[in-house]
């Protein structure tokens, strides 16, 4: 049975929230071991021009950003364990069809490794296909967007991070799933969120109603710990149900890349940390973090407002907080 040094892990929690913290902003942080909350903190939400800011608090639903990516990845296993979808065989995307990209698997887009031309970029919008697709000309039908990118590489050879890829796998998600988007909301609520407990969790779909699966789930930040939770215990649910398939959390983590920038592994619309043997985490935009380190029990979740080159500093107070838990 792991233990925390509850009295380090409350300065590390006094360190991200101060007022001055070197990090930036945290709005929300969360540590469950064992399936109990241990350590929670909450900040204030800064005003801004889409409205004022406020104090954050247990019920307070925030963005996913990219977390949602590993959320997707579970509605691709629950499908997946039912042999609705399957891994190796070509994506079922119609446009591709009679091309070249019809190679692509869906494992492949689960990796990141379609070859698909996409530029992650969350600043210089004349280079970004994510601003183009997320409020652009691509907004409306994010997947067909991403879809209809060039194919630079061969199917797998190539790994490139890619929001656009995420919703193109939520289209198919949703495409197996049907009913359009009323038929992937009650999917997500009835099969992923409900048996999950995340009674908060909200996605949000674009035009064409496809589940925007790159980017926009919000929940609550213990709602989010609960999601890291499922993938803790391989898939089983609140209840003790099984949600995901066996073995489903493994096909997360195995590790497919390395991100040379920031030093994280990559398996399956899940990155690891390469220090911490055997951990997954869903990282997003702005520092926003559930991280999952099985053989501690425990999961930790951050939700922020964190310029990319304060990352680092961030990730460090994180892995500090890991090990003030003891095997």
């Amino acid at each position: 049975m792991s233990s925390i040094d509850l009295a380090a892990a409350e300065r590390i929690a006094d360190a991200l929230f101060a007022p001055d913290a070197p990090h930036g902003l945290s709005l929300a942080l969360v540590v469950q071991q064992a399936g109990e909350v241990v350590l929670e903190r909450y900040g204030h939400q800064p005003d801004t021009v889409f409205g004022p800011g406020g104090p954050v608090t247990a019920d307070t639903t925030l963005i996913s950003w990219s977390m949602a990516k590993s959320i997707t990845h579970a509605a691709v296993g629950i499908l997946v364990g039912e042999g609705r979808l399957r891994l190796e065989e070509p994506a079922p995307v119609p446009s591709w069809q009679g091309t070249a990209k019809e190679a692509i698997t869906l494992q492949q887009l689960l990796e990141m490794r379609s070859g698909l031309e996409f530029v992650e970029d969350y600043v210089d919008a004349g280079a970004s296909h994510c601003i183009e697709m997320l409020g652009g000309v691509g907004h409306a039908d994010m997947a067909a967007y991403a879809a209809a990118q060039s194919l630079l590489h061969p199917p797998g050879a190539v790994w490139n991070y890619s929001s656009g890829t995420a919703n193109i796998v939520a289209r198919i998600v949703g495409d197996a799933v049907g009913g359009g988007r009323e038929g992937m909301e009650r999917f997500l609520r009835d099969r992923l969120f409900g048996p999950t407990g995340m009674t908060s969790a909200i996605p949000k779909f674009d035009e064409a109603g496809t589940f925007i699966g790159s980017s926009f789930v919000y929940a609550t930040a213990r709602d989010f710990a609960l999601f890291g939770e499922l993938y803790l215990r391989d898939g089983i649910g609140v209840d003790g149900i099984r949600v995901l398939p066996a073995g489903w959390r493994d096909h997360a983590r195995a590790v497919k890349a390395h991100d040379p920038d920031s030093g994280f592994g990559y398996g399956a619309h899940w990155w690891t940390w390469p220090d911490l043997p055997g951990s997954l985490a869903a990282h997003g935009y702005e520092g926003q973090y559930t991280l999952v380190v099985p053989d501690r029990e425990l999961v930790v979740v951050h939700l922020g407002k964190v310029p990319a080159d304060r990352r680092p500093t961030l990730n460090d107070r994180l892995r500090e907080l890991v090990a003030c838990t003891h095997r």
